[in-house]
């Protein structure tokens, strides 16, 4: 059908948007950002011209593939609301994605996604939604879990074994509980339902409970996936700012930054930038490493994973277009 005048200009003018406030973020951080920036500028060109410069484009070859996990679990969990394809999948991700990065908490994921669905019922798609990203906390709180045992075993276990243990038990227990409201989406739709002010969210969240135990777990299973390409990425960039450790160290700081960037509330328009670093120098710092040069690998790890898919994935939000009863491309 053809859309109206005042529909088309505003669908123009909130692509026009997008596209601009997406290039403006992509500048403020990449070349008007304080001097670490700028001298991760200078890593990145030395680094290029190493003989490891190879590693980048393996990195760089494992960014779809990571995306493709993504769209496989969206197209999974879509299918309770209607038949997606993998391409439609994988497309909406990269929608999510780019509106994504221009919000904080990358709340313009949810809009993406549920722009690129026909059906009427496009909210319920929130519920299904949020359930993804908890299947990948999950297999980042585990994974983490994991890798930080090894910080308190090498690090606080002899000096103080009485907050080590507790640090411990803590770990431990969270990820029971995350497993156990994972593989319980209906209790946690009855205590949304249970909260007055928060029962007009059940019918958008109603979808979680319709999840059987072995779908959960092949999310879990494709969540551990794509953890697994990005804990690889990131083993790769350091190789390359020449990080030397053993594989032990490599998988532990690894797995504890991705853990800690995922605990710690991220309030910056530029995805979660800022806590990831943070996280990485900390860690690697204790296991002796030059805090500079594990910035620049994550900050590399940043640009390959999210700026240079989100600016592909303004080829898809220009393409989209509107319908009286849809979003369709």
């Amino acid at each position: 059908m053809n859309i109206k005048p005042h529909k088309k200009f505003l669908l123009v003018l909130a692509k026009v948007l997008v596209v601009g406030l997406t290039l403006f973020l992509l500048y403020q951080a990449i070349f008007t950002a304080p001097d670490t920036f700028l001298s991760w500028g200078g890593m990145l060109s030395k680094a290029l011209q190493s003989p490891l410069r190879f590693l980048v484009i393996l990195t760089a070859i494992l960014i779809p593939i990571n995306w493709g996990f993504e769209a496989r679990k969206w197209q999974l969990l879509g299918q309770k609301l209607e038949p997606i394809s993998y391409w439609r999948a994988y497309r909406a991700v990269m929608v999510g994605l780019t509106l994504g990065f221009i919000t904080p908490n990358r709340l313009g994921d949810y809009a993406g996604r549920v722009l690129e669905l026909k059906s009427r019922q496009r909210l319920e798609a929130i519920g299904a939604i949020f359930i993804g990203r908890f299947c990948q906390l999950v297999a980042t709180v585990l994974a983490g879990s994991v890798g930080l045992f090894y910080f308190i075993l090498a690090f606080g276990w002899q000096q103080y074994p009485g907050v080590s243990l507790s640090v411990f038990t803590l770990l431990l227990g969270l990820s029971a509980a995350m497993l156990l409201l994972l593989y319980n989406a209906r209790a946690m739709v009855a205590v949304v339902a249970a909260i007055r002010p928060l029962r007009k969210f059940v019918p958008y969240l109603s979808v979680m409970g319709s999840y059987t135990s072995g779908e959960m777990s092949r999310l879990l299973w494709l969540s551990l996936g794509r953890y697994a390409v990005f804990l690889v990425q990131f083993i790769l960039l350091l190789l390359l700012f020449e990080v030397r450790l053993s594989p032990l160290q490599y998988v532990s700081g690894v797995s504890g930054t991705f853990f800690l960037k995922s605990v710690v509330p991220s309030v910056s328009l530029i995805s979660d930038l800022g806590v990831r670093e943070l996280s990485a120098m900390y860690l690697f710092g204790l296991l002796g490493q030059e805090r500079l040069q594990v910035l620049s690998a994550s900050l590399s790890l940043w640009l390959l994973n999210i700026a240079v898919p989100s600016v592909v994935g303004l080829y898809f939000v220009l393409r989209m277009r509107l319908a009286r009863k849809g979003v369709v491309a």
